[in-house]
């Protein structure tokens, strides 16, 4: 996420028609069933990655081979229906869910609950919950309204699968400059339905939301099989690959979304280092060129693509949208608010590889995602000596390690210890380059995972013999 504060900072066009639809002994306005169709089975569980050994000298270590998605992620399959009318979007979660540790219960986050979206009176309801063809019960909150715990009855064993359905109701918000809004006829989606808060090896995460401009999610690495029906007229652009009228799929992806709206288009091939179809919408209402965001997206890809490794899915989209400052990122979509085609862009493509590509818990390691997408940024756009210049608060200093429980309580200092901090640590290992290769082997033996600061400093010592003690002034625990 680039913030509209920033100094340094910061699909394809579908037709639907709109259509409601329900079920008998379904609450009023929430979608009819998605039924599971997989029976269950027990799995065998994924083995930790190999970090290289840490340096005895300065160097380039050669960078292993990507890691794979886990077999066993999450599969969604997900319905949305965005009803302008209602101001309202009405769906349903299905899910299978393979657990690396025994469950007692599953755990959604409704991310729409939290402050901001509250704020301008957006908030999600759920229906009745069914575990593996059962009703089951369910509660949310009650201090935390984002969280919807699901008890299974039951002890279930790591490996074993489970399917849940979850029916749910969104109500807009009636002012948002963020990821969840309604201007118009232009609708912003992203953290908007429920979603498993499960971190592989640790469990499930349930970090407070936060009310700043920020995330606050952590998500795994699932697929989605995701049917959207939008007003007549309006076109989609969404994560994943558009295979039919009104259908996505988003292989691989730690969370889906999508923008709603009349868009201007344009279309191109970035070579990232193999072919990424790469399309950006501007809405209607804004006067830029869609072809000035494509061909920035385009060059910054390429460039990435070398620097950190291969782009990981085959389509890229970005919306521009009325009322957002800044930019707004999820795995293969990107929301933007006008006049953002500078280094917004390049941070928020870098978010591809950090967050998207190598996930974190962005409520515990805010600055893993925005830090090195941060780095990305500088690194394009040639600015890190001005990161490095910047001023850092003193309720920033040496506090970059700090969870978003601490940032929202200092709003002015969260921007230069969260994204700025991290800059200014990495480059005085006093070698970009040098960098850039640690940062392709963190890439490579954490992609599809969530990673830990742990995990990306044993990555920068494979390369730096000393980064453990270079970064620890900055507050990141060695």
């Amino acid at each position: 996420m680039a913030p509209v504060r920033r100094v340094a900072a910061f699909a394809l066009l579908l037709l639907a028609t709109a259509c409601t639809s329900g079920e008998q002994g379904q609450p009023a306005g929430i979608a009819p069933r998605l039924r599971p169709t997989l029976a269950p089975t027990t799995t065998t569980l994924r083995p930790p990655p190999t970090v290289p050994p840490a340096a005895a000298v300065r160097g380039c270590p050669q960078a292993p081979a990507r890691g794979e998605p886990d077999p066993n992620r999450p599969r969604y399959r997900l319905e949305v229906d965005v009803r302008l009318a209602e101001n309202a979007v009405v769906g349903a979660t299905a899910v299978r869910f393979i657990p690396d540790l025994p469950v007692d219960r599953l755990v959604f986050r409704l991310w729409p609950n939290g402050p901001r979206p509250a704020q301008g009176g957006g908030s999600i309801s759920v229906g009745e919950v069914v575990i593996d063809g059962a009703v089951a019960p369910a509660v949310v909150g009650p201090e935390d309204r984002s969280v919807l715990t699901v008890p299974l009855g039951r002890t279930l064993a790591a490996g074993q699968a489970v399917d849940a359905r979850v029916p749910w109701r969104l109500q807009l918000p009636a002012a948002s400059r963020d990821r969840i809004s309604r201007e118009g006829e232009a609708v912003r989606l992203g953290s908007f339905f429920p979603i498993l808060s499960w971190e592989p090896g640790k469990g499930w995460q349930t970090e407070p939301p936060t009310g700043a401009f920020a995330e606050a999610s952590s998500a795994p690495v699932a697929d989605f099989d995701v049917s959207v029906t939008v007003p007549e007229g309006l076109g989609v652009l969404a994560s994943g690959v558009a295979d039919r009228p009104g259908h996505w799929t988003a292989t691989a992806m730690r969370d889906f979304a999508l923008s709603v709206g009349r868009f201007r288009l344009a279309s191109g091939t970035a070579m990232a280092p193999g072919p990424v179809q790469v399309t950006v919408g501007v809405h209607q209402t804004i006067n830029e060129s869609a072809d000035r965001y494509l061909n920035k997206v385009l060059a910054v890809m390429a460039d990435f693509g070398k620097r950190y490794g291969p782009y990981p899915w085959p389509e890229f989209t970005l919306a521009i949208t009325p009322a957002l400052g800044g930019g707004i990122e999820y795995p293969g979509h990107v929301m933007q608010g006008p006049g953002t085609a500078g280094a917004t862009t390049s941070h928020e493509v870098g978010h591809q590889w950090f967050y998207g590509l190598v996930g974190n818990d962005q409520g515990r390691d805010p600055w893993l995602d925005e830090g090195l997408a941060s780095w990305a940024e500088a690194r394009y756009e040639a600015t890190i000596d001005q990161f490095v210049a910047s001023p850092t608060p003193s309720a920033a200093l040496a506090r970059m390690g700090a969870p978003m429980t601490y940032w929202a309580g200092q709003p002015g200092a969260y921007v230069a210890g969260v994204y700025t901090q991290p800059v200014k640590a990495l480059a005085a290992l006093d070698d970009a380059d040098l960098v850039d290769c640690a940062l392709r082997t963190y890439v490579a033996v954490f992609s599809h995972r969530v990673a830990t600061p742990s995990d990306l400093l044993a990555a920068l010592s494979a390369a730096f013999p000393d980064a453990r003690a270079v970064l620890r002034p900055y507050g990141v625990a060695t």
